[in-house]
């Protein structure tokens, strides 16, 4: 067992006869593990866009109620009314009056009945 340790110590494993194939497994191991490194900072950018990408929902979502807000405010009657007023337009104190047309549909007067009625 102290041979095998002092062995490795001394990497005796990469200076010997068969030490292609330990060579080719060191190289893959490192590759690997280029890819793990690439693969987090990868993840770590994407984590860092979508927390960014939130916070400006949640900072135009505010911005909408805001302007919504507003935008209800300036449709009232009394808003409405107080701009008019500054030009000299005033709202109308009578109510308007609905107007109804009676067409009965049974009674289906011919273009020549219609002219009699007009002279």
């Amino acid at each position: 067992m102290k041979k095998g340790i002092y062995s490795l110590l001394k990497a005796k494993f990469l200076v010997s006869d068969d030490a292609l194939k330990n060579w080719k497994f060191i190289v893959f191991l490192i590759f690997l593990a280029m890819i793990m490194i690439a693969n987090n900072h990868w993840y770590d950018a994407k984590n860092y866009k979508i927390t960014e990408l939130m916070n400006e929902v949640k900072e135009l979502k505010s911005e909408f109620v805001d302007h919504r807000s507003e935008l209800m405010k300036l449709k009232m009657e009394s808003t409405i009314s107080k701009k008019m007023e500054e030009r000299n337009i005033f709202p109308a104190e009578v109510p308007p009056t609905k107007i109804v047309v009676n067409k009965n549909l049974t009674e289906e007067k011919s273009f020549i009945d219609k002219l009699k009625i007009w002279q």
